[in-house]
């Protein structure tokens, strides 16, 4: 029922299969949309970066006192005549269930949704052993009945049409149903359903919390399923993670503020059900109900002793972190996890079923941070996702070209050696022109859907000896971080921040022995090589007093600014580290908040221009504001749609997967178009090399420009 993918090669052919598929393509459109909208709307009454923290504290002590949670729910669940058990792996907790079926003759079982009993791949087990087993979620039946997984850990049929759905009803009732009629095809799952919930002997529902105060089980959902799955039969099980511990009743309606908001954009959902204790059961001798509550550890009680990857317990299973990925929005949910779906998905996968499930599916992850950005408990899914990465090459061993390509990097003299000779090898494939015009279709392959750059004739740090300014009593003393595409790309994003900065006083340095910010080697999983170039770069600016350390990369500057004094926390330099991510400062908000330039300052060129915000821009430094008064200060600023969104470079991500990486930024060449813009302006070079591209390519005649060289053009002095 559950496959992972063998090789690149099979992955990638699912991953066409994917793309190809137009009616999951529109689908997962309209709902990313649509739930971004939502999600916005729904959290302007509360404090959501308050109530994130709050659970992601709560989450975290409830993890460090997770047997004395266990402990309590435990005593008191058994006061109130509840069965408690504890399974240490998935085979034990199938096999208890089993025996609770057949101490108390049970022939069917209808169960409500429980990404835990997915996970323990609870129904087959069941179903080797005689019983019938319905599920009886809409979503879940409708998958049941195709013997497929949920794609989705909130909806898990999203990726069905209405007429799949109508066949497989077809095929259910012996008669045929139409598609077009979707009032018709509820009535008919509702009274198929129902026929399920009269015979079903046992019940068996998942858990969303345990409270330990009072040994109660809570379900959170939108559908009367779960209470007819709880109360209906004789014999109850609840199924729940051992993450699922809480201490107490206000530990709940906390989560409660934001669940439902994530997951559907409610701020409640239908029903919230406590049931503490086994209730009344009129088919039973004593007129109670049979309850039992089977607890899984399945790894559980080690992760939670795991400093970095115990914070996957603040999940609440609300589906947000795959509701704003931008590669599931083009994949879905099959394509981007082994049970448990998104971003949060391959890392449980890493963590409940096997390295080597986990081996493809954590690389199909761009970095744009976007899950980070909603996630109820706050959890670093893409910084596990980069340490799950390197965790596995150093498991099973790195590639060939990722062993090079890592030796070569962290020798900045031979990396840049490297670069300055590509520079004349190229020039009988660019004639000269910023581009590689000339090379043969049949070496770019997949990635023919833009154009690539050409490296600059002469880089940034080869100009620097004749353009570094002579300030006299600066403002300021900065440092510039050029990193490699600007540095041997596009020298001429980094010259026009230079210009700009000495036109209003600031003193700038380039400490020639910066190299490459290591971003890269992060996204390969290579951390010796990435600690390695960020030890060179902290030394490379140690020396200078600067007031601040200015990068024109985004990407650059979130993991100099918030990588940095992690990955270098063990090493000599980890106060200077911490030093030197304190000083880092992107372009735009130096130049907007700390040098306080306004329209006052430029002339405005009036040129119809839009804006798209690179990934590591708004939500690795959190910075939105700046740059659209900054282009409004400068020009005729017209927003896009979507401008939040990933362009798709991801930095080698582009080359990994150059399939996803097209259709997104067919997406953002659509917006852009939309706007009518004639130039487009965006913070990060990487970007800048992936739109650009594309514009190329398509000849769409867009200008494609860093914001520094924006700000330079119009600037008054």
């Amino acid at each position: 029922m559950h496959n992972a993918p063998k090789n690149y090669a099979e992955y990638h052919k699912e991953i066409e299969g994917s793309l190809q598929d137009q009616f999951l393509r529109k689908t997962l459109d309209s709902f990313a949309i649509a739930y971004r909208e939502n999600r916005e709307r729904i959290f302007k009454d509360v404090d959501e970066h308050a109530l994130i923290h709050a659970i992601a504290d709560m989450k975290d002590d409830a993890c460090k006192h997770m047997e004395e949670l266990y402990a309590q729910f435990k005593a008191q669940a058994e006061k109130r005549g509840v069965h408690v058990h504890r399974a240490a792996t998935a085979e034990e907790a199938n096999a208890i269930i089993a025996r609770i079926a057949r101490e108390n003759s049970v022939k069917r079982v209808i169960k409500s949704k429980s990404m835990t009993a997915e996970e323990i791949e609870l129904n087959p087990y069941l179903e080797k052993d005689g019983l019938i087993v319905d599920e009886t979620d809409l979503g879940e039946w409708i998958i049941q009945l195709r013997k497929e997984p949920p794609s989705h850990m909130v909806m898990p049929a999203i990726h069905l049409s209405r007429y799949q759905v109508a066949d497989e009803f077809t095929k259910a009732t012996g008669v045929k149903q139409e598609g077009e009629d979707i009032q018709r095809l509820v009535k008919v799952a509702r009274v198929q359903l129902r026929r399920k919930f009269i015979a079903g002997d046992m019940g068996i529902s998942g858990c969303n919390f345990a409270i330990a105060e009072n040994g109660a089980a809570v379900t959170v959902t939108n559908e009367g399923n779960a209470r007819m799955v709880t109360t209906l039969p004789r014999v109850h099980v609840v199924l729940a993670g051992l993450d699922k511990l809480v201490p107490d009743l206000e530990s709940v309606m906390t989560v409660l503020q934001v669940l439902p908001r994530n997951a559907t954009g409610q701020r409640i959902t239908s029903y919230v059900t406590f049931m503490d204790g086994a209730g009344e059961c009129g088919a039973n001798p004593d007129n109670r109900k049979i309850m039992h509550v089977v607890f899984l550890d399945n790894g559980r009680s080690a992760v939670a002793k795991d400093p970095l990857f115990s914070q996957v317990f603040r999940c609440v299973r609300c589906g947000a972190c795959s509701n704003v990925c931008p590669v599931f929005r083009l994949v879905g949910g099959h394509k981007m996890g082994y049970i448990y779906i998104g971003a949060i998905g391959l890392v449980l996968t890493y963590l409940f079923h096997g390295h080597d499930k986990a081996r493809l599916l954590c690389q199909n992850c761009v970095g744009c941070e976007a899950c980070k950005n909603v996630c109820a408990g706050g959890i670093d899914l893409p910084g596990l996702i980069r340490e799950i990465r390197s965790r596995l090459n150093a498991e099973y061993g790195n590639p060939a070209p990722m062993k090079l390509l890592s030796s070569v990097m962290k020798n900045r003299r031979l990396f840049h050696r490297l670069l300055k000779y590509a520079s004349y090898a190229q020039k009988p494939f660019t004639g000269g022109a910023p581009f590689q015009r000339h090379l043969p279709a049949i070496l770019l392959g997949k990635h023919g859907f833009k154009a690539l750059p050409a490296i600059a004739d002469k880089s940034f740090r080869d100009r620097w000896p004749s353009i570094a300014p002579k300030i006299t009593n600066p403002r300021f003393r900065v440092a510039l971080f050029g990193g490699c595409a600007q540095d041997f790309v596009y020298p001429e994003q980094l010259e026009a921040a230079v210009k700009l900065l000495a036109a209003h006083g600031v003193a700038v340095d380039y400490p020639e022995a910066q190299s490459c910010c290591g971003l890269p080697l992060e996204m390969m999983g290579q951390r010796p090589a990435s600690i390695e170039v960020a030890r060179q770069n902290v030394s490379a600016f140690m020396a200078g007093n600067y007031d601040a350390v200015i990068t024109l990369c985004a990407s650059c500057g979130s993991h100099l600014k918030h990588n940095y004094p992690d990955i270098l926390k063990n090493d000599p330099l980890a106060s200077g580290a911490k030093a030197f991510a304190d000083k880092v400062t992107d372009f735009s908000s130096f130049v907007h908040d700390v040098l306080g330039l306004t329209a006052e300052d430029f002339h405005n060129s009036g040129e119809k221009t839009t804006y798209h915000a690179a990934c590591h821009l708004c939500r690795g430094l959190g910075v939105h504001k700046a740059p659209r008064e900054l282009i409004a200060d400068a020009a005729d600023y017209t927003p896009c749609n979507e401008e939040e969104v990933c362009c798709g470079f991801g930095g080698t991500y582009s080359a990994k997967f150059p399939e996803i990486s097209a259709q997104l930024l067919r997406k953002k060449l659509d917006n852009i178009k939309a706007t009518g813009a004639s130039c487009v302006v965006m913070d990060c070079p990487g970007c800048v090399m992936q739109i650009r591209g594309g514009v190329e390519k398509e000849h769409l005649g867009i200008k494609v420009k860093h914001i520094a060289e924006l700000l330079a053009e119009n600037m008054k002095h």
